[in-house]
This record gives C-alpha cells, structure tokens and sequence, in this order.
C-alpha cells in the first residue's frame, strides 16, 4: 500500500521507493534534513529532495523516470551547426558556486526558485567531499550556462541547468554525457522528462526498472581523477 511517511533529524533511511505515492507522483517523505549523509543515502536509493521554498522538505521517487545513457543522446543537425559557430569552452569543477547560483535564478514564467540557499549549501558541502560536480559554459570569462548534480558509482544524477544564452544549457548536457561516455558512466538519471529534456532525447523508463539499473550500477567504478579541475572538449559531427 502506497504511503507517505514522516522523517525526523535522527531517522537517516527512507521507506522503499515503490511505497511513493501515485499523486502526486513520487512523493515519498516529508521532513528530515539536508546533511550530506541523508542526501547521499537518498540517492544512492533512487530518491531526491524537492520542495519550495517555504514548504517541508520533501523527497521523490516518481514513475516512469527520465534517464539518458551516454552516447544515445539526440542532437540535431540544426544544433551542432549552432554550436560549431559558438567560440564557447566548456570546464569542470570550476566554479560550482556559480553554477548552483545560475541555477536559482527565477526561469522565465516562474515566480522564485526551488533552490534556496539551504539547498545550494547542501549541494556544496557534497561538492567539498567530492560527490556533486558541476559542468561550466564560458562565453570568454562570461559563465553563460552550466549544469551539476551528483555521481553515484556509474550513475550521474542530474540536478539542474541553466542558460543565459540561446543553447547553453543543451551545449553543457552534451559535453557532460560525452565526458561521462569517456570516464565509464553508464546512466544519467534525469528525474523527470520535460520539454528541454526531451528534445535531447530523454527517455521514460519504469522505476522499477530504474531502480534495478542503479541497484547493478551505484558501486561500480569510473576512470580515475575524470572530476579533477579541467577544460573539457565537445565533439561535434554531423
């Protein structure tokens, strides 16, 4: 029978996954808090948190999840014309304050943001310890878009983008599964399909099956130093 269940600031495991609730989809557990043990416990069992900003803390789990596997992202023809023409360079690690702080910025249509600073300093401390990383787009010394989220043995879990130009945000996801084809990754973990998303070729798979995925891939092992402070190159082909 699905549930809700009610964490406190001592209680670090959550409920299984498949208990979430169907409406709304995925939500599994309000309250506990955000130490980087209960984060990293969380996804380590295909679960994050989400909430507003005055709101519970709340963690997900929702049905069908939105995945890529490295390699097998779509990117059209128009796209890699776009970005051959672009002098942009790409970086990892470089200023993950900056990236989380791009990622809070209120997106058009939207009233505030998710990530509060409680959030953006939880996701540093991860990133202090080595577990969140970040992704960089550089228009000259103009951070115009970038990514971060997690590494979970083989599996990437993405948090959030941005752009402050046309295609950032796409150019960052391509380089980031490009580099995470070349270091051994073998999932990004998406959370949900969204417009953006889709049209880099997201896929929909069941928790179930999701869930068994990162069960196989959470402890395996990737190239050694691949978050080491870096530029990285994207490779384009049409």
């Amino acid at each position: 029978m699905n549930s809700l269940s009610y964490l406190n600031h001592t209680q670090q495991g959550f409920p299984p996954p498949e208990q979430a609730l169907s409406e709304p989809n995925g939500l599994l557990a309000v309250g506990g808090d955000l130490r980087p043990e209960r984060l990293l416990n969380a996804y380590y069992n295909g679960i994050f948190p989400w909430f507003n900003l005055d709101d519970p803390i709340l963690w997900w789990s929702p049905d069908p999840r939105a995945v890529f596997v490295p390699g097998n992202m779509k990117i059209s023809r128009s796209l890699v014309k776009y970005l051959k023409k672009q002098d942009w360079t790409y970086t990892i690690n470089h200023d993950f304050n900056a990236v989380t702080a791009g990622c809070a910025e209120p997106r058009a249509g939207q009233d505030g943001t998710w990530i509060s600073s409680e959030i953006q300093q939880a996701y540093l401390a991860l990133h202090q310890q080595g577990h969140a990383h970040s992704l960089e787009v550089w228009q000259g010394n103009e951070l115009i878009g970038g990514l971060y989220g997690l590494a979970i043995g083989q599996v990437f879990c993405g948090e959030s983008m941005f752009h402050r130009t046309t295609n950032a945000s796409k150019a960052a996801m391509i380089v980031l599964q490009q580099h995470l084809q070349r270091s051994g990754f073998k999932l990004i973990d998406a959370q949900v399909v969204n417009p953006h998303l889709d049209s880099l070729g997201a896929k929909s798979i069941k928790r179930d099956d999701f869930l068994k995925l990162l069960a196989h891939l959470r402890d395996g092992t990737v190239k050694a130093n691949c978050w080491r402070k870096s530029e990285v190159f994207i490779e384009l082909k049409i």
